[in-house]
């Protein structure tokens, strides 16, 4: 999946991922793109930080200036009733955008996505998108994740992401168009329910719905359209008994997607604008102190994942994203924690199709003013409107161990945030548990999630194997040294996560006079890959024992930077054999339910469903770890070559008008659907695990 929306697709699209022309501006003293002397290229959509963007500067700066120029091809020139949007994935932190050298827009928010109409800014095929960049690396009150507010990175804090650091893409719609989809399932009711927003609605016009399940024709729909936003709920053919509804439901095990497709056409029957969507039969929620999937317990085997990479930071393509989602898999886990960062959507599209539940988490600040509650409570609004249809997400996290409130304990206003935050997340989506404050000092939630990096097994055990040692605990542990829960808030009741655990460092013992920040920590070392498993066994043992648990988070999936307590390198080649670390993650009682499942956690029935397009060689990714190389390694005629880095002049004024898909290469204008795997051959480096 290239496309940068997967859940709202259409065919005419462009990527203009890429070189652009950049200037450092590390004072700010710029405020004008005409006063800009572009001195260098940039491989967009990679951040100066990176090696892959040809930069690779950590220098501290206040603003980056970016231009890129290129000439529309035809197919791309919108008509008089069209219209040509600018789309850009996610500028850190406050963007300013000209187009055509007249100002746009503005958008605060460096994890959020936002778009332009650039129509009114055209004077002919020739496009020049100019952004103002603007990311104060020492503000502690902006949503900012793990990026580090030091000059090099520290303990768990990574380096930092600046400027534009997702795709950039020019799409062609028409003027009525649909401009956001949100679809809900009800399992109880087996219904599924359409909100669309449509611009500019002509008198009579019509939108038709279809649904499909594989092959079969679901819903056909058609309906007036009377105003901006159109409402539709679906009952579909409900089979009855559980084992022939299990072939309709989303879940780990069977990851079944429905296609769907919305059109807009005028009172005479014309085409006006059709998109490509996707939704599945999925309900989540809580009853008493059990979290479920579709009406049933469900126990949840999470991994922590930060989301970087050595070359290219917060940033990977598509192929890399997906490379993880198996991985995660072929790990025995069924669920994932992506840790302080807004993700790829094409990362949730790859979780959506091969089955991975996920908590959706907001990139937390630091401290806590009215600055930061304007900005987090804006940032993650959208942000959950931006991935609320999205079935593999099965929770919200919008705080993480108190950052951005950290007199929790001592300040009324910061616990009315966290309880702010966690009321607007269940008005915005009604549809699944929010977590108050992840791992301590919780006010509120509909979880109880607790960070807990005891090393010794028997303390886990002890901690949490049964309710009456949980309530004591809840009570009177402290784990990091904080209280777990406050304000109130008893967490009986409740389901109970142990969200963060484990932290296992393998790598050599540090020789003498070597100072060990520079190799690198976990909360614990193990010495090598057999001491690595072995530890991992016992305390996975020890947490699939404690029966008050409805799941776990282990630390960590891969290395990342100092941290080095991953089951993965940072190039993701497995530390142990990935078979033996997938039946710890499984448990000992995986034989009495999990005995049908492949490598992937997937059904014999799934297996038999999932078609040609789905490679039997995914369910053996891990044993053969692939390094998957970067575009930017892969110089083109558009592209800057080795030579080509911080002291290049700028991009060329001029793209090849057939240029579509990300990094050059050319956009497929096919219709892919949830089923749609790509199968482009790509070349990569192997490296066998031994």
């Amino acid at each position: 999946m290239e496309y940068p929306r997967p859940q709202l697709r259409r065919a005419a699209w462009r990527s203009l991922d890429g070189p652009w022309q950049a200037m450092l501006d590390d004072q700010a003293v710029h405020v004008d793109p005409a006063e800009v002397a572009f001195d260098r290229s940039i491989v967009v959509p990679f951040p100066p930080e990176a090696r892959a963007s040809g930069v690779h500067d950590m220098a501290f700066r206040r603003r980056i200036w970016y231009r890129r120029r290129l000439r529309l091809d035809p197919g791309m020139m919108p008509g008089p009733e069209e219209r040509l949007m600018l789309h850009f994935g996610a500028v850190n932190h406050r963007a300013r955008v000209w187009v055509n050298g007249r100002f746009a827009v503005e958008h605060r928010g460096g994890h959020s996505p936002f778009a332009i109409d650039v129509t009114r800014h055209l004077d002919g095929p020739e496009l020049e998108v100019a952004v103002q960049a603007d990311d104060d690396p020492l503000d502690m009150h902006k949503a900012r994740g793990k990026m580090d507010w030091e000059a090099e990175p520290h303990k768990i804090w990574y380096p930092r992401t600046s400027g534009i650091w997702r795709t950039v893409w020019i799409e062609k719609v028409a003027r009525t168009h649909v401009t956001q989809l949100r679809w809900t399932a009800d399992v109880a009711v087996w219904q599924v329910r359409l909100d669309a927003d449509v611009a500019h609605v002509p008198e009579g016009g019509m939108a038709n719905v279809t649904l499909r399940l594989g092959e079969r024709l679901l819903v056909a729909d058609r309906c007036l359209l009377t105003g901006p936003r159109l409402s539709r709920i679906f009952q579909l053919p409900d089979p009855g008994i559980d084992d022939a509804r299990a072939l309709w439901m989303w879940s780990p095990e069977s990851p079944q997607l429905i296609e769907a497709e919305v059109e807009l056409r005028d009172a005479a029957g014309n085409l006006l604008d059709a998109v490509q969507s996707y939704t599945a039969l999925r309900t989540v929620g809580v009853e008493g102190e059990r979290f479920v999937l579709n009406s049933r317990p469900y126990y949840l085997r999470m991994v922590l994942d930060q989301g970087y990479w050595p070359d290219s930071l917060m940033v990977a393509s598509s192929e890399q994203l997906r490379h993880d989602v198996l991985l995660i898999k072929r790990l025995g886990f069924n669920g994932v924690r992506k840790h302080q960062k807004s993700e790829d959507p094409r990362w949730l599209y790859w979780c959506d199709v091969l089955g991975l539940c996920v908590w959706g988490e907001m990139p937390s600040a630091y401290g806590f003013s009215n600055a930061t509650v304007h900005g987090v409570m804006e940032e993650w609004k959208e942000l959950v409107e931006r991935d609320v249809s999205h079935p593999c997400i099965v929770a919200w996290v919008p705080t993480n161990e108190s950052w951005g409130v950290p007199e929790l304990m001592n300040d009324p206003r910061q616990v009315d945030f966290v309880r702010a935050l966690y009321h607007m997340t269940r008005a915005l989506d009604g549809t699944r548990p929010v977590v108050g404050n992840d791992g301590w000092e919780m006010p509120c939630g509909d979880f109880v999630s607790v960070h807990d990096y005891a090393q010794d097994p028997a303390v886990l055990a002890e901690r949490y194997g049964t309710r009456e040692r949980v309530a004591y605990t809840l009570e009177h542990v402290q784990p990091d040294r904080r209280r777990l829960v406050i304000d109130g808030f008893s967490g009986q009741g409740r389901p109970l996560f142990l969200s963060e655990f484990g932290g296992i460092a393998c790598m050599t013992p540090v020789a003498a006079g070597q100072e060990a920040d520079r190799r690198g920590w976990g909360y614990s070392v193990a010495r090598d890959g057999r001491e690595l498993l072995a530890r991992y066994q016992e305390l996975m043992a020890a947490v699939h024992a404690c029966r008050p648990l409805s799941g776990f988070c282990y630390t960590q999936l891969a290395d990342t930077f100092l941290e080095k307590n991953g089951l993965l390198t940072e190039h993701r080649v497995p530390k142990a054999p990935i078979d033996a670390l997938a039946a710890a993650t499984r448990g000992p009682d995986a034989r009495l339910h999990d005995w049908h499942l492949d490598p992937l956690g997937h059904d014999e029935r799934w297996r038999t469903r999932r078609g040609p397009d789905f490679p039997d060689a995914w369910s053996r990714v891990g044993e053969t770890a692939e390094v998957l190389p970067y575009r930017s390694e892969r110089p083109t005629a558009t592209e800057p070559g080795p030579d080509q880095g911080a002291g290049a002049t700028g991009a060329p004024e001029d793209d090849d008008p057939g240029a579509g898909g990300p990094g050059g290469h050319p956009a497929r204008a096919t219709r892919t659907g949830p089923a749609g795997f790509e199968r482009r051959a790509r070349p990569r480096t192997r490296k066998h695990v031994a």
